[in-house]
């Protein structure tokens, strides 16, 4: 069940933020962006990656969580 909190997110702020976060940790996802689909769901597709760039985001999110 989402909070009140999720359910006020922006997901094109959210998109933005997430975008700003990955190219500072020198990741591109090409299709990160807000789902058309369901805007009242308000999902972020992140869309599909090569093999090496989902190994770059887990050692981002790895090492960020030591820190």
């Amino acid at each position: 069940m989402e909070t009140k909190e999720q359910q006020d997110i922006d997901p094109y702020a959210a998109v933005e933020s997430l975008r700003a976060a990955l190219t500072e940790a020198g990741i591109v996802l090409p299709s990160l962006r807000v789902d058309p689909a369901s805007p009242e769901l308000r999902l972020v597709e992140l869309g599909r990656v090569r093999s090496d760039v989902a190994a770059r985001l887990a050692e981002a999110l790895q090492q960020g969580g030591r820190e």
